[in-house]
């Protein structure tokens, strides 16, 4: 690794440091702004380059970061004005794959040390699988350090080539933004949704491909026949809508849309079970949610989430709804069975790094990263 110029000690000079995010799921959205919080509390000079969307719903700025816009694009535009912001930084730290490949973009040609965290297991299948592992590639290749949020991305990143790839310490934040803990009791919130003598299943999603929703309505045929018939919320709104509307409709399935949602903190609180059908993040915002909540949890398998919550959920193989509506039902079934996951997911959350950890491993790379080279 080659000594970066203009490097100088913490103590005469705050650290700089541009964190990049694009448009930014959930998990990656949160994590940034903890981080930004915790970097400026120890006095850190931070600027977040992301969509205004991603201020607005997230409050950069509100925990005392500079906030930049930098549309979700590639384009020359966005790229020209992440370099110039980039220009005067100590240290440039991308989230996510194709907020590294910009910043990487940004950087061409010059010596400062880029981090890049990956947060999701990025999918894509046919040629766009060849053209993903390129981008994966070029990303960890331009890397100085890449932290990956599970082992399986950090496996995931020595193969692609990245020459120095850690497992991250990643906090959940709790609440997250739209997870506050409710002001109004649980009774009160389960009346007003129509829930008053069901069950109460929640799913939070946008309504856009590869969310499974597909699953989670091929499921609700089945939860149909249970007496009494739950109700299943579905927060999140997207492209899918039409689509899923016209068959909760021709189905009379027991679903219903409820958009965009900024109490999601007080529908998990109310509800019996929380779904995940499917998430390519690799630390869910809803399965921490869920278990901060104790909340019951049933969710498609994946590696990143069988890390994240233990024995502490109900874990179905993927693509298989019959699996899935059957663990929703034993579980609405055993009263025992959900005091048992309640307790067991208290005692995992409580075994996630914490915010104050997570900013300090993160620091401890920066220190490592930007330290003065001694003369020779």
């Amino acid at each position: 690794m080659s000594p970066v110029s203009r490097r100088t000690p913490h103590g005469q000079s705050p650290l700089r440091t541009v964190q990049v995010l694009g448009g930014g799921n959930a998990g990656s959205s949160a994590h940034v702004r903890s981080l930004a919080a915790g970097l400026v509390a120890r006095g850190v000079r931070v600027t977040v380059c992301a969509p205004r969307e991603a201020d607005r719903a997230y409050g950069f700025t509100d925990v005392g970061a500079q906030h930049v816009h930098v549309p979700r694009s590639n384009d020359p535009v966005s790229v020209a004005t992440l370099r110039t912001v980039c220009a005067d930084a100590d240290l440039v730290h991308a989230h996510g794959l194709h907020a590294s490949f910009r910043a990487a973009l940004a950087l061409s040609g010059r010596n400062t040390p880029l981090v890049v965290t990956w947060h999701t297991y990025a999918h894509a299948e046919g040629a766009r699988a060849h053209l993903l592992r390129l981008l994966e590639r070029r990303v960890v290749r331009a890397a100085t350090v890449v932290l990956g949020t599970t082992f399986g991305l950090v496996d995931r990143a020595r193969r692609r080539g990245a020459r120095d790839a850690r497992l991250a310490a990643v906090a959940a934040p709790w609440p997250p933004a739209g997870y506050e803990r409710p002001d109004r009791p649980r009774p009160k919130v389960r009346a007003e949704l129509g829930a008053l003598g069901r069950p109460l299943l929640l799913a939070v999603a946008p309504l856009e491909p590869d969310h499974g929703h597909e699953l989670l309505l091929d499921a609700a045929r089945t939860w149909r026949l249970l007496d009494p018939m739950p109700l299943v919320l579905v927060a999140g709104e997207g492209p899918l809508r039409p689509r899923l509307q016209q068959r909760i409709e021709e189905e009379e399935l027991p679903v219903r849309l409820l958009g965009r949602c900024e109490d999601v903190g007080e529908l998990l609180t109310a509800a019996d079970v929380a779904l995940l059908p499917r998430s390519r993040e690799a630390r869910p915002v809803l399965a921490q949610g869920a278990l901060h909540a104790r909340v019951p949890l049933v969710a498609v398998r994946t590696d990143g989430l069988t890390e994240l919550v233990g024995d502490a959920a109900e874990l179905v193989p993927d693509q298989d709804a019959e699996a899935f509506a059957d663990a929703v039902a034993r579980l609405l079934g055993d009263p025992g069975r959900r005091q048992e996951l309640r307790e067991m997911g208290a005692r995992q959350a409580a075994t996630w790094p914490t915010e104050d950890e997570t900013v300090a491993q993160v620091l401890s790379v920066y220190d490592e990263l930007t330290r003065p080279w001694p003369p020779n």
